[in-house]
């Protein structure tokens, strides 16, 4: 018995450290964020990173809840708001050489849903786009239906999905006194088309990536036309992509599937090529835990995933 125990042993032994293995083994779970989790009192199902500052904002839904909770990278709770936000679905930070805001979409039906709102990092409301309360459609750029997420530029430049299941689906960029520059997208399974485009974010060579959800593929976009590129398929056969966002070096791309509990890491594409998904690795997350929005801090690469099923943050670690 006790040869068998150790052969058991070494056969795990193997398996965690062989080269095959330790390459792939990319991130840790850590244990220890936050440091009091009892604070997550609602459904989590958003997260961003302000990596200049050191700041994670995690979206709640929930009665009597507040909606923003605000922690340090090191998992510290800090402070908490509520004011104007009913169902937060999507959350952004964005710096700049002076200041830091926090852009939601909320995609509530009430009288502060169908907006992206733009707050200071204490909750003070700052900008409203879309009409509150009123749900819109894809024929007034700035008329929304359950704004799904937000990705800001340096220069402001604003792209909004469109389309958490309302009557748009579609891709929208403003400039940064939110004019429309360009607009893309309808409801369908064609070419620049969606079906419940859930995420976006740009890369470091002008690309627009967006979720497409329930087409069960990533679309991809130039950021200065709004011209398709390129779209990602075969890696979704399983479940569709939630989230997308790169990890701080652009080497790679985290896609939250959140039927399957599961994050998969795609490599980037070169410049000039689009061609179709590569999985390098996937990390498996706990049954029921339902990863819904993921964000990346571009200082430390940690990986934060808004789960509403476990109803957490939780914070993975590059090794």
């Amino acid at each position: 018995l006790l040869l068998d125990i150790y052969f058991v042993q070494v056969l795990k032994a193997y398996a965690y450290f062989s080269p095959g293995r330790e390459e792939q083994q990319m991130y840790k779970l850590d244990i220890g964020w936050p440091k009091t989790p009892e604070h997550f009192t609602g459904q989590t199902f958003c997260v961003a990173v302000d990596s200049l500052h050191g700041l994670v904002y995690v979206g709640q839904r929930g009665d009597n809840v507040p909606k923003v909770l605000v922690f340090s990278v090191e998992g510290y709770f800090l402070y908490s708001w509520n004011d104007t936000v009913e169902m937060p679905h999507g959350i952004f930070v964005w710096n700049t050489l002076t200041d830091s805001s926090v852009w939601i979409t909320d995609v509530g039906t009430g009288k502060y849903g169908h907006t992206v709102k733009q707050y200071s990092p204490l909750g003070k409301l700052l900008q409203v786009l879309g009409t509150p309360g009123n749900a819109g459609s894809s024929l007034i750029p700035l008329q929304f239906d359950q704004p799904a997420e937000i990705f800001v530029e340096e220069s402001g430049d604003i792209y909004v999905v469109d389309g958490d299941g309302g009557m748009n689906n579609r891709l929208l960029k403003l400039s940064n006194d939110y004019k429309e520059i360009w607009l893309t997208g309808t409801n369908g399974s064609g070419i620049g088309q969606f079906k419940i485009p859930h995420s976006v974010t740009l890369d470091a060579c002008g690309r627009v990536w967006v979720a497409d959800r329930d087409n069960k593929r990533i679309q991809v976009f130039d950021k200065v036309t709004g011209e398709w590129l390129g779209s990602w398929s075969s890696c979704f056969s399983e479940d569709g992509p939630y989230s997308v966002r790169f990890t701080a070096n652009y080497e790679y791309l985290i896609v939250a599937q959140l039927n399957i509990n599961r994050l998969a890491i795609l490599a980037a594409p070169p410049v000039g090529s689009i061609g179709d998904c590569v999985m390098v690795h996937t990390v498996q997350l706990a049954d029921e835990t339902k990863p819904h929005l993921v964000d990346v801090d571009m200082k430390s690469g940690a990986i934060y995933v808004a789960e509403i099923g476990a109803q957490q943050v939780q914070k993975y670690v590059p090794l």
